[in-house]
């Protein structure tokens, strides 16, 4: 066993440091004797002066005093209150170096975690405009001096940090968030007190259709009722253009799950539509749906082109959510098969299948790691094999039975670098082999990083 460094600093004391590369959340790491120290605000490639704050047996977390050289990539902040929010995390790196900076994660996980030293990793495809690219936002309320206030959580808190304006959210989700909030406030709206258990109005959430330009209002309260509702109602259909959908959540539980069990219309439809590519989605309050249509395209073509279909295939989507990289593949597959453990989101699958024409689809509730290995058994194959999991990666029995199944191409949809390493290393053993990697900056301005690969059976 190897033993943990021991810290060679002093908790308090001020030391010189280079600071040599980012972590997964947006920290710069200086190593002194080999002990890294952990520290918000710098760079790669910059030195400086910092406090070491908390010191543990394996590695520490100091605070930034002063920069003495500066990297080429540092950039101000266009946000006024960046260093405050925990919504963004690289907004003093330029776009050019954030591009980089997750390049260079990906790569060093893969040699590391995944042991992988001769696969391709391409580039970051990166977004055309970094900025106001989410069509979703969903913000806590508060009250300070008597009215409401909505916004994000200020860094490692609960303290809402009241925001007007977020500049990777688009436009229109401000001015919702804005004026729900003023409308709630001049109708004596109360804001949820989460330590009393107290109060209405939880959070407020918008979504909107960037190529229909539909909006769907979303509020989260913790009681069925609340006052002046029809009045509420009708000003927000006054003041917001293309509004068509009011939806209320009732989460009525000490949790900090967003969104409750019961869901209602109060005005308009049930859902807002929005296009991906030529493929349309009816996108419910609850539906997952990538919050960057834009690089969500760029992602898909790549899973696309890396599944290589011609029309004779069959194809089975592992955490296929509301469907949308299986109606991708099912217009060149011969028959998809869709699986996902939300009935919600296999719900919406279904009426997004229908709302395109799209017959060659087929999909299932539970666990993806339950379903197909079932499948298997039923001699359901296939011939190509997607699977976009969540953060925690692939489950070891899916694994496991992809191995078994032997498709001939695996292509692995991920939004965390660290569990695709793993698993890529657990399918390599089982028989694959990693031909490409590409990364796809969905979330600029963060440090989450999207990634496709291609596998092939050897």
């Amino acid at each position: 066993m190897v033993a943990k460094i021991q810290a060679p600093v002093q908790k308090n004391e001020i030391i010189d440091v280079v600071f040599e590369d980012l972590t997964h959340d947006g920290q710069a790491v200086a190593k002194i004797e080999g002990y890294p120290l952990f520290v918000a605000g710098a760079l790669p490639g910059e030195k400086g002066s910092i406090q070491a704050t908390k010191l543990n047996k394996g590695y520490g977390f100091g605070r930034l005093i002063e920069l003495k050289e500066t990297s080429p990539f540092r950039q101000e902040p266009e946000c006024p209150i960046y260093s405050q929010c925990g919504g963004c995390q690289l907004q003093h790196l330029s776009y050019e170096g954030q591009l980089q900076a997750k390049e260079k994660q990906v790569r060093d996980v893969m040699e590391r975690i995944g042991k992988l030293e001769d696969v391709t990793i391409h580039p970051v495809l990166g977004a055309n405009d970094p900025w106001r690219y989410r069509n979703k936002a969903q913000v806590p309320v508060g009250e300070e001096n008597g009215g409401l206030v909505a916004g994000f959580y200020q860094k490692r808190s609960h303290s809402i940090i009241n925001m007007e304006q977020c500049l990777i959210q688009h436009e229109k989700s401000d001015e919702v968030i804005q004026k729900v909030r003023a409308i709630c406030d001049r109708y004596g709206i109360k804001a949820y007190d989460e330590a009393k258990h107290k109060g209405t109005l939880r959070h407020i959430m918008a979504r909107y259709g960037k190529i229909t330009g539909e909006v769907m209002v979303v509020l989260v309260t913790r009681t069925e009722d609340f006052p002046n509702k029809k009045k509420i109602i009708e000003e927000i259909t006054e003041q917001i253009d293309g509004v068509t959908s009011i939806i209320q959540s009732i989460n009525s539980k000490k949790t900090n799950v967003i969104l409750g069990d019961t869901t209602k219309v109060l005005w308009g439809n049930e859902v807002i539509y929005d296009y991906i590519g030529d493929i349309k989605f009816a996108i419910s309050a609850r539906s997952f749906y990538q919050v960057n249509p834009e690089q969500t395209k760029v992602l898909y073509d790549k899973a696309l082109e890396y599944a290589n279909l011609t029309g004779e295939e069959q194809v089975i989507d592992a955490y296929c959510g509301i469907g949308t990289i299986s109606l991708f593949l099912a217009q060149k597959a011969k028959k998809v098969y869709g699986v996902e453990i939300v009935p919600e989101a296999i719900e919406d699958a279904n009426r997004n299948a229908e709302l395109n024409g799209i017959t060659n689809v087929e999909f299932a509730v539970g666990e993806a790691e339950t379903v197909i290995p079932d499948w298997y058994k039923q001699g359901i194959t296939a011939d190509v094999l997607v699977v976009d999991p969540p953060r925690k990666g692939c489950d070891e029995t899916l694994l496991q039975t992809i191995i078994d199944m032997k498709p001939k191409k695996v292509v692995y949809v991920s939004c965390n670098p660290a569990t695709l390493a793993r698993d890529l290393r657990v399918l390599e053993d089982g028989g694959y082999k990693t031909v490409e990697i590409q990364p796809v900056d969905m979330f600029p301005m963060t440090t989450h990083c999207e990634s496709v690969a291609w596998l092939e059976l050897v």
